[in-house]
């Protein structure tokens, strides 16, 4: 019989029912995997008798916590495939959301909200459907299958020694690609527990992991650069054996820094919604150096293809096991992969081709900049425009700019923000920028 979330979640209740599930930080209630199992199948009682979701989409807008998992394993009892979304989406937002989805459901606000004019699904292997960042337009819904989503929590696992002794610190979004890769599939299939955090922020964290004692940390470069700036000392995260960055590129300043006042490396992680983890920092030195986003899982083929295009092969990614993301990479000589920036965003001045990347990169190596974003001039056709973090003036970022780029690269404005707005993933909002500079 093929494994599924559910028969391995079984198996992991059956083997030691009063072992710790989650956590729930914002009230301290600790549920073992005995108490989650039955909140979840009492759950699915509730809805079953006058809900047919059987093999329908259902959009679950929960935030972190155990009614996450209560609702998420009661709509696997039903039969139905979740849709894991944005519990911070306005109610309006999430039913038109429901609605381009097909999805016969919305899960909000601790009730079911019935939707029109659903998809039945006659695939008895679909596990759930991720929902990318929705940074460049609508959500799309990306199927993936039982034996998918098993392989990814197993090659994260496998690759960043996760125990089922460890205690994960949940502060990513659960329904998140790697929310459920490192938090949620390790708990079902291995039975690793969780905290879910009161609040990121940095006191209520260092509270939390004093209370708990968490030993692995998955996190995002906006969390890290926050901690870094507290006044939080190295004691207060002495439990912590294990701090992951991933979403976006961890920069190396930032990476040092948490080294030099936590005496903790922090260990790059690559990934995409499409293929679930892809490349990981063991040693955690290349994400120090600022080098690359380490070396492919084990299970991970990448192949690589012209202009520096490559194609993620795995168990883990979804479709037909291989998806190519819009990235463009190198690998080096210790097997180590590094970003070059994303593919086919180029512009053309004056009858040139430009990939806005290079000034991004050029801009990211200058010091004192913490995020950049480079777009083609909203107004002015041939010119482009930066956006950068920093506190330095425009005149001084053009001048050391100018040391490193052709005239004609030259950004004709350049911005400088105390942050750039970011995606709840901690990826740069381009939509948003492009709103700033309209």
């Amino acid at each position: 019989m093929t494994a599924t979330l559910l028969s391995r979640w079984r198996e992991t209740v059956r083997r030691a029912p009063d072992a710790l599930a989650v956590i729930d930080g914002a009230t301290g209630r600790r549920w073992t995997r005995a108490e989650l199992a039955a909140a979840s199948e009492n759950w699915s009682q509730t809805i079953s008798a006058n809900r047919h979701l059987a093999g329908r989409r259902v959009l679950l807008a929960e935030p972190n916590g155990a009614a996450w998992f209560h609702v998420f394993l009661g709509l696997l009892h039903c039969g139905a495939i979740p849709i894991p979304a944005d519990s911070t989406e306005p109610a309006a937002a999430l039913a038109a959301q429901a609605r381009t989805l097909r999805a016969a459901a919305l899960w909000h606000a601790g009730a079911l909200h019935p939707v029109p004019g659903s998809t039945r699904h006659r695939r008895r292997d679909l596990c759930l459907f991720k929902l990318t960042s929705g940074s460049t337009g609508v959500p799309k819904a990306l199927p993936f299958t039982h034996a998918q989503m098993l392989a990814d929590g197993r090659q994260v696992c496998a690759a960043m020694g996760i125990r089922r002794d460890d205690l994960n610190l949940a502060v990513i979004p659960l329904g998140h690609s790697y929310g459920l890769g490192n938090l949620v599939v390790p708990l079902f299939d291995q039975g690793t527990p969780l905290v879910c955090a009161a609040s990121p922020l940095p006191q209520a964290l260092a509270a939390d992991i004093a209370r708990w004692r968490p030993t692995v940390f998955p996190a995002v470069p906006t969390l890290l650069r926050a901690m870094v700036r507290s006044e939080l000392d190295r004691a207060q995260l002495a439990s912590l054996r294990l701090v992951i960055s991933a979403g976006a590129v961890l920069p190396a300043e930032v990476a040092a820094a948490f080294a030099e006042k936590f005496g903790q490396r922090v260990h790059g992680f690559y990934g995409a919604s499409e293929t679930g983890g892809i490349c990981y920092d063991r040693t955690g030195a290349a994400t120090l150096a600022g080098r690359g986003v380490g070396t492919p899982m084990h299970g991970v083929r990448l192949l690589f293809r012209r202009g520096q295009r490559f194609t993620v092969a795995s168990a883990a990614v979804g479709g037909r096991g291989r998806f190519s993301p819009p990235d463009r990479g190198a690998l080096d000589s210790a097997g180590e992969l590094t970003l070059l920036g994303r593919a086919g965003r180029t512009v053309k001045i004056a009858g040139r081709r430009l990939d806005l990347a290079e000034v991004e990169n050029a801009l990211l190596a200058l010091p004192g900049v913490r995020g950049a974003c480079v777009l083609a001039h909203p107004d002015h056709p041939d010119a482009i425009v930066a956006v950068v973090a920093s506190e330095r003036t425009r005149a001084e970022l053009r001048s050391d700019l100018a040391a490193r780029l052709a005239p004609w690269k030259l950004p004709e404005r350049i911005i400088s923000l105390p942050e750039l707005p970011l995606t709840e993933r901690g990826k740069i909002n381009r939509n948003a920028v492009e709103r700033l500079l309209r």
